[in-house]
């Protein structure tokens, strides 16, 4: 079956700050635009940044956690499913730019069917982003 591409909307503080997170530290391109939202290519997806005034500079986003592989992980999240290579490559120009995780990059459920990177963070707004990679991709559903 294709892959489609989804579409996501997120609420964001600040469209500036935005654009900075998602465009200069993600390296998302952008697309289509206006003075309260923003839309990105995010791996292929349509995901669009909403400016939301009731946010504030005190992010209050309230996010749930649940243990997964002794891990605190934020919900909701989202992200993408990257290659072993570009996950490094991500993972290491995050912590070159100081980045806060929730989770640190590393390896979950190691040895296991499931065995995956993972990294949990967060964007200026408070929303969580999680982003993974398989060492083999056709295990992605497997159980």
């Amino acid at each position: 079956m294709p892959l489609n591409p989804f579409h996501l909307a997120v609420p964001v503080r600040n469209i500036a700050e935005a654009r900075k997170f998602y465009g200069e530290l993600l390296g998302l391109e952008e697309g289509r635009s206006s003075d309260t939202w923003v839309d990105y290519n995010f791996y292929g997806h349509q995901f669009v940044v909403h400016l939301d005034p009731n946010i504030g500079e005190n992010v209050n986003i309230k996010l749930h956690y649940n243990d997964v592989d002794k891990h605190a992980v934020p919900v909701p999240h989202f992200g993408v499913v990257l290659n072993m290579n570009d996950w490094q490559q991500l993972a290491d120009k995050l912590r070159a730019a100081n980045t806060q995780f929730v989770i640190e990059p590393y390896i979950r459920f190691a040895g296991q069917v499931g065995e995956q990177a993972t990294m949990f963070f967060l964007d200026p707004s408070g929303n969580a982003l999680e982003f993974k990679a398989f060492a083999d991709m056709a295990k992605l559903f497997e159980k």
